[in-house]
């Protein structure tokens, strides 16, 4: 039987993609029996992450808007293939801004292996700069990164600070990179997220960043954010797997080197 933490997790996952769940769903899913997928549905209830229905559970009107760990990372191996590209632009000695998000939690993992392998970071490891806890938890035990967590208030359903604390420490700073996550790319705004503050935050970074990679997939090209994190001024390039021509020629007439994987 599969740890309860772990069949919490595939349940939820479960629910956001599909918009409900039955007590039967759970058996066949993780083989438990009806009087586990029933304890585990109550409290993932009691958590307000989905509501009880007769025979099972439906989606929470709060649960779009989840700590990281329970967000299914849908388009996770695309995911996975920009994070490895974006590792490989990080040299020895560079100093990296990685803001809160799926895809640069990604990124963060493809560096940490990066650095445990490559005989070049053994020597002049890596500086990463954050304001994602979840960042700076999976990096704290890395010998060769060193690690500064932007201080401000914790959002807990995304695990990033924000607000003017961080502002002031990133004025402070200065980073040979940025990779940035977004929710998504507006060719005619800029880039978007989904919350005002954590928008301010992405923003502060960028002004601190002698480089700024936004990592995204293609889906963020299409979808809808709501509070606007800056144009395409301070963007010097946009990792992404696909890109139509019509956007392209629109991003290059800007100046933003669009590299694709």
């Amino acid at each position: 039987m599969a740890h309860q933490s772990l069949r919490l997790t595939k349940i939820l996952d479960f629910v956001l993609e599909n918009g409900s769940i039955q007590v039967e769903d759970i058996e066949t899913l993780l083989g438990v029996s009806p009087a586990t997928a029933r304890r585990d549905l109550d409290r993932l209830a009691s958590q307000q992450m989905v509501t009880r229905v007769r025979g099972g559970a439906v989606a929470n009107p709060l649960s779009g808007d989840l700590p990281l760990r329970y967000r299914p990372v849908n388009s996770g191996r695309v995911k996975q293939r920009l994070a490895k590209t974006a590792a490989k632009l990080v040299k020895p000695g560079d100093v990296i801004g990685l803001n809160g998000g799926t895809t640069t939690t990604e990124v963060s993992r493809e560096l940490a292996l990066r650095v445990s392998k490559d005989p070049g970071f053994q020597r002049h490891g890596i500086t990463v700069v954050t304001n994602a806890i979840n960042i700076a938890n999976e990096l704290a035990l890395r010998p060769q990164i060193k690690v500064i967590v932007v201080g401000g208030t914790l959002r807990p359903c995304s695990y990033e600070v924000v607000g003017n604390m961080s502002g002031l420490v990133l004025d402070n700073l200065a980073m040979s990179r940025m990779f940035l996550a977004v929710v998504s790319i507006d060719v005619k705004r800029g880039l978007f997220n989904d919350d005002l503050l954590e928008a301010e935050t992405n923003a502060d970074f960028l002004r601190s960043a002698q480089r700024v990679t936004v990592v995204a997939d293609s889906s963020k090209f299409s979808a809808l954010g709501t509070a606007r994190i800056c144009d395409f001024e301070p963007i010097d390039e946009i990792l992404t797997d696909s890109v139509d021509s019509q956007t392209l020629e629109v991003l290059e007439s800007q100046g933003i080197t669009v590299l694709t994987v």
